[in-house]
């Protein structure tokens, strides 16, 4: 118990700590890193939970894509950050009062959250005897909340076409890779067969 004591609070000041510096370092790759790490030392709390699963779903999906995605966004953008710096005394107005109006709600949900008989039950026992940790979420996810689970993923679905309607845009200059004339091209018009005389060029 006191291995888990101190592993427990050793993942949580770490994540903490990255999570706040995410959002207070000015460079932005030094942020993805961070947050990188903040993923794994909230994997590593999913692992101390007994959920293996999900702390391996952490680690592939949010370290290993989307952060890396981040990561490859930021390095690839040519941002010019000390212009949008210049203007972020314009906002801090706007910026604080988001910032209050979500401690107050957070605040009223901590204070109207009480812990019920039925928690504290399946605290002391986080899967099914019997039953490993996929099997338990896989059933729980397909049975009690299956229509939310598919809502979900309409939402997903709905937010992944917007993101390709949003950039998906025809410009001047621009050459985009046409499928259909690819398919029905012939050999003719791709190919061309010249005579080349010896000791001269084409």
């Amino acid at each position: 118990m006191v291995v888990q004591a101190l592993a427990f609070y050793l993942f949580a000041t770490v994540a903490v700590l990255s999570a706040t510096a995410v959002v207070t370092v000015r460079n932005p790759v030094h942020s993805v890193l961070l947050l990188i790490l903040t993923f794994f030392n909230a994997a590593g709390l999913f692992v101390l939970l007994g959920a293996e699963f999900l702390a391996m779903l952490l680690v592939v999906v949010y370290v290993g894509a989307v952060a890396v995605l981040f990561l490859f966004v930021v390095m690839m953008l040519d941002i010019n950050f000390v212009e949008m710096r210049q203007g972020f005394l314009n906002y801090l107005p706007i910026g604080i009062l988001i910032a209050v109006v979500l401690f107050v709600e957070l605040a009223l949900v901590g204070a109207g959250w009480t812990l019920t008989d039925e928690a504290v039950a399946v605290l002391a026992q986080p899967t099914p005897a019997g039953l490993t940790n996929v099997e338990a979420l896989g059933q729980l996810i397909y049975t009690d909340y299956a229509y939310i689970f598919q809502a979900a993923g309409l939402v997903l679905l709905v937010a992944m076409i917007g993101a390709i309607v949003l950039t998906l845009r025809h410009r001047e200059g621009v050459r985009r890779q046409k499928i259909s004339e690819q398919v029905k091209r012939t050999r003719a018009d791709t190919l061309e067969v010249k005579k080349v005389p010896v000791g001269r060029g084409i």
